[in-house]
This record gives C-alpha cells, sequence and structure tokens, in this order.
C-alpha cells in the first residue's frame, strides 16, 4: 500500500485536480484506490460530487474519535474503478486550532488510517494550501510527497518553505518519508514562460520531475462543477491523456 500526500502550499496549481484524476486514473487501471480530503475547503469531495449536506461522516468526526474512518468513507465505485473517499468539509476549518493543544497531534490521520478495514494499493492525500497542522498530518501518514508545479516562476518560489516543512517532519516524525514527484501542471508549450521555468525546474528537481505534463486544458476545470473526474467527463480530452499517461508513470515508479 503506497500513501502520497500531495502538496503545495499555493493554491491553485492543480493539486486537487491532481489528487481527483490521478486517483481515477489508478482507479480505472485495476488498482484500489483511496483519496483523502484533508483540506477544509472540501474541494476534492465536491470534485468527485459530494454535496455538504449530503454528509453525515467526514474526517473532522474521525480525527475528533467520535467515529472510525471505515465509518466515513464513501465507495465511489463504478465502470469497473475501485475508488472510495475519506470527505472533508467546511466544519473541518476549526481542526488546526481545535486539535493543536492535542498530544499526538501530528498523527491523527496516521493513526486512523491504520484502522481501515481494507487494503488499498494506493491512499493519496490531497493537502491543503497552507504548511499547518493537517498539512504536517499529511506528511506523518505518508511515505511518499508529490508536488503538482504550475510551470510559473511564483510557483518556484514557494519551494523553499515547503522543503523546510518536509525536512522537520522527516527529521522528527516521519524519517521514512521522501520526495518522489514533482508534476508540472499547467503547462502550455508556446508559451516561453512556461518552457523557461520548466527548464529551472529540470536543474534543480530533475529527479524527481514526471516526465508527463500536465497541459493547460479547460476540461480539467469544467470537470468539477459536474462532480465528476476527467475520464468521466470527457475521456477523449487532453487532461484524460495526461493523468492517463502519469498514473502510468507512477505505475512503473512503483
Amino acid at each position: 500500500m503506497k500513501i502520497i500526500a500531495i502538496t503545495n502550499q499555493k493554491g491553485g496549481v492543480g493539486k486537487t485536480t491532481t489528487t481527483v484524476n490521478l486517483g481515477a486514473a489508478l482507479a480505472l487501471k485495476g488498482k484500489k484506490v483511496l483519496v483523502v480530503d484533508l483540506d477544509p475547503q472540501a474541494h476534492l469531495t465536491t470534485s468527485l460530487g459530494i454535496k455538504e449536506h449530503e454528509l453525515e461522516n467526514t474526517i473532522y468526526e474521525v480525527f475528533k474519535r467520535s467515529i472510525t474512518i471505515n465509518e466515513a468513507l464513501i465507495d465511489l465505485r463504478k465502470d469497473d474503478r475501485n475508488l472510495w473517499l475519506l470527505p472533508a468539509s467546511l466544519t473541518f476549518s476549526v481542526a488546526d486550532t481545535e486539535f493543536s493543544a492535542e498530544a499526538g497531534r501530528e498523527y491523527l490521520l496516521k493513526e486512523a488510517l491504520q484502522e481501515l478495514d481494507q487494503e488499498f494499493d494506493y491512499i493519496l492525500i490531497d493537502c491543503p494550501p497552507s504548511l499547518g497542522l493537517l498539512t504536517v498530518n499529511g506528511f506523518t501518514a505518508a511515505e511518499e510527497i508529490y508536488i503538482p508545479l504550475q510551470t510559473e516562476y511564483l510557483a518556484m518560489h514557494g519551494m523553499k518553505q515547503l522543503l523546510q516543512v518536509y525536512s522537520v517532519v522527516k527529521r522528527r516524525v516521519n524519517p521514512d518519508l521522501r520526495i518522489t514527484g514533482i508534476i508540472g501542471t499547467m503547462y502550455d508549450h508556446r508559451r516561453k514562460l512556461n518552457r523557461e521555468v520548466l527548464e529551472k525546474v529540470n536543474e534543480h528537481f530533475g529527479d524527481y520531475l514526471f516526465e508527463t505534463m500536465i497541459r493547460s486544458n479547460i476540461s480539467l476545470a469544467e470537470a468539477p462543477s459536474y462532480g465528476q473526474d476527467i475520464f468521466t467527463y470527457k475521456p477523449d480530452s487532453a487532461g484524460a491523456e495526461d493523468y492517463a499517461s502519469l498514473a502510468d508513470e507512477v505505475l512503473k515508479r512503483s
């Protein structure tokens, strides 16, 4: 079972889009996948068609230990894909302050995942666009980190702070944690800026950079409004092609 935290403290870089569509792609390729919404904005949950008013149990109740993680899972299996969701809602926004004084607060997600009744091939954790307690929980529970990185200069500037938090968690809490993938997102080969930033990323993080670039594609932006992954919404789009290719790379690396 591979547990991967998908993170970037800069919003709007394709983090949730990557969690949804990489998870769906791996599920379509026969893997059993759980996607975890660790973001109080609950964008992953809504992107998969789950409305907040429909939810009784979420990751917030799991962290409070009022329910087990198994009670909160939503079965999204369809079309021969094995996909589950651990949802979030806006009530989770109090988590950073509510759990900040709790002993072992960094281990809340890890302990919950250890109680799962079933085995998954992949668990993908959609971390919030911040480097607070929830992201630290994602890093503590994970074995690997994937960083979606928009091919713009400002996106690169935030990497230093992220790497510092990663180093602290690795040193103090989770020595097995590794950064194993950087995913170029919103890429347009016609734009000189995108090509230049990609060269910089390759120069500094070439060993981690996936060959697959996630191209700018309107279908990727449209799919969440329909509560669908890209393979359900528009399977013949460039976005579906890119995430299928990324899933192949993930499987090869595994």
